[in-house]
């Protein structure tokens, strides 16, 4: 059995941008998932209707206009040094959809936890919406400890089957609520790496 899985949030993490947004703003739809992302984020709309509600306005989108929009994605560059020095115990865990995140993961080349869709009719359809819990909780089987880094609502689930929390606030200031299922709150990449290197 291994000693430690590293289990990374995605949007606003690892990267310095949320993704969704960017995909919307190719067609017009910027600042209405702007809003709904941020609503989600806080946990004022549920994660899963929301993100049915996104995947939906974006679905007409054709697959390679997604991974343009992401390839201008912002990627942290102290988080990517650590998911590549420890690329056999680092996983990006994400609500995002396996399909849309593809390219992006495997510039970075850890393995992923994320919502599946699949393409149908020129459409991107929805087939199931990750529980992050679920990642923590198969990864268990793997690892004595897991560790888990993240910002928002959808992430307290993996912190809840971690065995440390750490709140990151690099992007934009963690909920509330994960930050009392937290064991640490860390606001700079640099720090929150030290704090991975010395737990």
């Amino acid at each position: 059995m291994n000693n430690t899985a590293y289990l990374f949030d995605l949007d606003g993490t690892v990267t310095r941008d949320e993704l969704l947004p960017l995909i919307a703003k190719g067609v017009g739809l910027w600042e209405e998932m702007t809003i709904l992302t941020r609503l989600t984020l806080e946990g004022s709309i549920d994660f899963q209707q929301s993100f049915r509600l996104r995947v939906a306005l974006l679905s007409p989108l054709p697959l390679k206009s997604v991974h343009q929009a992401l390839a201008r994605v912002r990627v942290d560059a102290n988080i990517a040094n650590f998911l590549r020095a420890h690329r056999h115990d680092c996983y990006v865990v994400t609500g995002n959809l396996n399909l849309w995140v593809k390219p992006l993961l495997d510039r970075l080349g850890v393995a992923c936890f994320a919502s599946t869709g699949a393409r149908v009719k020129n459409r991107t359809v929805l087939q199931s919406v990750l529980n992050k819990g679920d990642a923590a909780r198969q990864l268990r089987t793997r690892y004595r400890r897991i560790i888990a880094v993240g910002d928002s609502f959808n992430d307290i689930p993996m912190f809840e089957n971690s065995d440390i929390g750490v709140a990151y606030a690099g992007t934009h200031n963690p909920v509330p609520t994960l930050i009392r299922t937290a064991r640490f709150v860390i606001r700079s990449s640099e720090s929150l790496c030290r704090l991975l290197t010395t737990l």
